[in-house]
């Protein structure tokens, strides 16, 4: 009889959660924690909002020269102060005053909120009643020692342009269409005018729902080192010529990041179909991602079906249609 057991979270997957699964309403929890991350402050050091202020800022404002529309609010004074700076018509002392001021009302105590309630960990400690900044914990100086760091950053950016551009082209989420280029591996949209817009790396947007890990082998990944990486397509791409699957094996519910190893080493998977227990991780993998908010949410279910059962359905139906072509299956080797 199997022995049921709960676990704490680590500490990569509670930034995690704060990044890929909380409820946007403005941009303001990403600039955050990118601006912790560059700034790496160690335990019980009390930044100061006038600290946290230029770097915060310059993040908005990077964004902001993209992609304007950086909240669902139809007008924020922070977010006009920044697109003023952006233009040349105020300086950087007065963004960073008014940062200080407007940019930090909410998000301060928002940032560790997933759902409805706080995170059990917490990375700092709101300390601007009495201080005037945040108090940063031990945790996110453990979390800065982490193996998955850099991944962390870039796991934040593309998040960051996943929401903005939803916002951007102002659709409902379930009109939001995020394709994949296998020539770049970019993921990108089309606007209201059908013309392209790139989004981020597809590497960057998928390995946080991966933990950091091959999809296949579970080892560790770094997405800034192409070299360690790949974007694979887990029904093989060869298969997109086959007239009864076709076209949807370039969709994102069919891309993994795998190990070189795994993917094109000695015995590696190359255009092989994996074996089915790894069919059931990919179908794990792709509701763990659907639990996050639009656009990829919304992406798998367009493309996948609107309940689990029918995400199911359509995996099975790909596989069964695949044998038919493969015949062969590609099992992971356990040395």
């Amino acid at each position: 009889m199997t022995d049921f057991h709960s676990r704490e979270p680590s500490l990569e997957e509670y930034w995690r959660g704060i990044i890929l699964f909380g409820r946007n309403v403005a941009s303001y929890k990403f600039a955050l924690a990118k601006t912790l991350l560059e700034l790496k402050p160690e335990s019980g050091q009390l930044l100061k909002l006038s600290d946290i202020a230029p770097v915060f800022a310059k993040n908005i404002v990077e964004h902001i020269k993209h992609s304007p529309k950086q909240t669902t609010s139809p007008s924020s004074s922070f977010l006009k102060i920044c697109d003023s700076f952006s233009k040349n018509k105020i300086d950087h002392q007065s963004l960073v005053e008014s940062t200080v001021r407007l940019g930090f009302n909410n998000v301060i105590e928002a940032f560790h909120v997933v759902g409805s309630e706080e995170i059990g960990k917490k990375f700092y400690i709101d300390e601007r009643s009495v201080n005037g900044g945040i108090r940063i914990t031990d945790e996110f100086s453990m979390l800065l020692n982490n193996e998955q760091i850099s991944n962390l950053i870039l796991e934040a950016e593309a998040r960051w342009r996943l929401v903005e551009t939803a916002w951007e082209l102002n659709l409902s989420s379930n009109l939001i269409a995020v394709n994949h280029d296998s020539s770049t591996n970019e993921l990108f949209t089309l606007d209201g005018t059908k013309r392209r817009k790139s989004v981020t790396s597809s590497r960057h947007a998928l390995n946080g729902y991966q933990k950091g890990k091959c999809f296949y082998c579970d080892t560790a990944i770094l997405i800034d080192n192409n070299l360690n990486a790949d974007v694979d397509h887990f029904f093989p791409h060869k298969l997109k010529y086959v007239p009864e699957i076709g076209a949807v094996v370039d969709g994102i519910w069919n891309l993994v990041l795998s190990c070189i190893d795994c993917n094109r080493g000695i015995d590696g998977k190359f255009d092989k179909l994996p074996s089915l227990p790894l069919l059931i991780k990919l179908s794990h993998r792709n509701e763990y991602l659907i639990k996050s908010h639009h656009p990829l949410r919304e992406t798998l279910i367009n493309q996948t079906g609107r309940f689990e059962s029918d995400r199911k359905d359509f995996l099975n139906k790909i596989y069964q249609k695949s044998l038919g072509v493969s015949f062969h299956t590609w099992e992971l080797k356990i040395i």
